[in-house]
């Protein structure tokens, strides 16, 4: 997966190009990579009613367990920043609901993918590492 990490990172920071965020101006862009070596992307979609809001991993991980039938979950990149300056700045890490959002699929396809937090540091570690003892769809079989 190492050899996708440059190609993650890059489509990340193209999804970012695409965020709705008119109200934080900061946008957030994901790239998920399967198994099967689809990739699905998603980028951060605000809402005036902020708690409406969607983060980036959240809509990618809505259209992977609407429709892609893609389950094991390898590697991803998330970046952030304000437009056209995505991946410069702090690095960016999913946030604890979207680390919630992303295990599930991760439990689904019984991986431990790889992270890649973009900035100008970019820093690789897995899902278990940023969510231990995490809570999914294994706790309720």
């Amino acid at each position: 997966m190492i050899e996708r990490k440059e190609e993650l990172l890059a489509l990340a920071r193209e999804a970012a190009g695409l965020a709705y965020a008119p109200y934080s101006k900061f946008h957030v862009g994901a790239a998920l990579l399967f198994a099967d070596g689809s990739i699905v992307t998603g980028s951060n979609v605000e809402n005036a009613s902020y708690g409406l809001s969607l983060c980036a991993e959240t809509v990618a991980v809505g259209k992977v367990l609407s429709g892609t039938g893609s389950r094991q979950l390898v590697a991803l990149a998330v970046t952030g920043g304000e437009p056209g300056r995505s991946g410069r700045g702090p690095t960016v890490t999913p946030c604890g609901r979207c680390r919630q959002m992303l295990n599930e699929v991760a439990q689904l396809g019984d991986t431990d993918p790889i992270v890649w937090c973009d900035g100008d540091e970019v820093i690789e570690t897995t899902l278990g590492a940023l969510l231990p003892h995490a809570f999914g769809p294994k706790n309720l079989l």
